[in-house]
């Protein structure tokens, strides 16, 4: 799997894994709990799953400062764990009491904020580590970072069978079960990373990653440089800056997996397969088990392109990720197109769907994660991870805002900037032109972002 990486990639693989088994674990069936057992309608569910996901990813920004200055990676991966797991936990309780309110909702809230703040502490220090495995310049690290994605999305490939599977069964009281599995998926990540991370976890030179500020020298800290930023170093923080805030477009367009198309999922797509029926939460692991089966072909991919010197650069990639976005869209609009609402399409659309996502998540986000790592000033790397994870913050909120306006029967059109959503066809396209309008901008902006980014991206 990690052939020709260092051992301590297996590590974090590993840990990243059973944090996303966690996360997507609860993901999957959070929208279905609160519209099936606490009688949220889609809008308010949407609303609240779009301000969970955006502070999930608004905290690593926090989390990263706090490494950086104080913790190190290490010990803030460790509480941050550890912290998740006590969140889920509160999520199990609640649902326990899912049918007196009194208790399920402030216990809902509690989980939810809980497994915030840990995530804060986890996601972004974790990421950076990776980078931290290999030298500065070494090209390995896209390939490395499209591994640590195949551990992501084995894990969120196995949450919405797991949790789904025990929780959405169409009693309300079983969705405590799907919480409890996040729980001990949490848990198993955090014991990994503690037993394995002193004998693997370190840099080129061998030396331990993720120690506090305070336990390193002045060269393991910064790789001798601790002077003030230069103008380069700016310039490619810029560009950080640049490539985060068109991953907004694509995020928001993308995350509607754990919203507005999970409900299309469980109202609008026949889901019988001779007398059994797939739960709506299980389509959100098409993505996670296209992304293991595709991710090597696009590592082998971006390696041979190198190896001839054809390998396109950063913004030209994740253009490519917002053509495959908007296609996946296409896909889905021209499926429901002039569809009764009363009548459910083969699942056949949402597969589709998710297939060219993974194409295009494939394209964009690994290779993002890479570029950063790159493109940082050593002592600030978890901090301009935090920054990357922030764009992902604003990406989760409007996603949630977006799927609040999804057509519902019996309720009045949404509109959108005076855009009338009079069905689902209406409401598809939306996410069609925000992806080609981000893409074709970010490809006329490829050339000068690789010039600020003085060949790192």
């Amino acid at each position: 799997m990690t052939g020709g990486h260092p051992k301590g990639l297996q590590v974090l693989f590993y840990t990243e894994m059973w944090e996303r088994f966690s996360y997507y674990g609860m993901r999957a069936i959070l929208v279905l709990y609160m519209t099936k057992a606490l009688g949220f309608d889609v809008a308010k569910a949407s609303g609240f799953y779009g301000n969970f996901t955006g502070l999930a990813y608004l905290m690593p920004l926090a989390g990263g400062y706090i490494a950086d200055r104080w913790w190190g990676n290490r010990r803030s991966i460790l509480v941050g764990g550890m912290i998740m797991a006590l969140g889920q936990f509160l999520m199990f309780v609640g649902a326990s009491f899912h049918d007196n309110p009194a208790v399920s909702i402030p216990m809902l809230w509690a989980g939810l904020g809980v497994i915030v703040c840990g995530t804060g502490l986890f996601k972004a220090n974790i990421s950076s580590m990776v980078g931290s495995l290999y030298a500065p310049d070494d090209r390995r690290k896209d390939s490395a970072f499209t591994i640590f994605y195949m551990g992501i999305n084995i894990g969120a490939f196995l949450a919405p069978l797991v949790a789904g599977g025990l929780g959405d069964t169409g009693d309300p009281s079983d969705f405590r079960w799907g919480f409890l599995s996040a729980a001990i998926g949490m848990t198993t990540g955090t014991v990994i990373f503690q037993m394995f991370k002193d004998r693997y976890v370190v840099d080129a030179q061998g030396r331990p990653l993720g120690l506090p500020p305070s336990h390193r020298t002045a060269d393991h800290a910064d790789g001798g440089n601790q002077g003030p930023l230069q103008r380069e170093d700016w310039e490619r923080v810029a560009v950080i800056f640049i490539l985060s805030f068109f991953v907004i477009f694509f995020w928001m367009a993308f995350e509607q997996a754990g919203a507005s198309l999970t409900v299309f999922a469980d109202r609008q797509t026949e889901r019988d397969l001779g007398g059994w029926t797939v739960p709506a939460s299980w389509f959100q692991s098409i993505n996670a088990v296209a992304i293991v089966l595709f991710a090597p072909v696009f590592a082998w991919l971006w390696q041979a392109l190198g190896k001839r010197r054809l390998d396109p650069s950063t913004p030209v990639k994740m253009s490519l990720g917002f053509v495959f976005l908007g296609l996946g869209y296409l896909v889905i609009a021209f499926g429901v197109k002039g569809l009764d609402p009363a009548v459910k399409v083969s699942m056949m659309w949402l597969v589709g769907l998710y297939l060219l996502h993974t194409f295009g998540e494939l394209c964009l986000s690994p290779i993002g994660l890479a570029a950063v790592s790159r493109l940082s000033p050593p002592r600030f790397a978890s901090l301009m991870m935090g920054v990357w994870y922030l764009a992902s913050a604003a990406a989760n909120k409007l996603a949630g805002v977006l799927s609040g306006f999804y057509p519902e029967a019996g309720k009045p059109a949404p509109v959108l900037l005076g855009y009338r959503i009079t069905g689902l066809h209406e409401f598809f396209v939306i996410f069609v032109f925000l992806s080609a309008a981000a893409g074709v901008v970010l490809f006329l902006l490829a050339r000068p972002i690789s010039r600020w980014s003085h060949g790192r991206a």
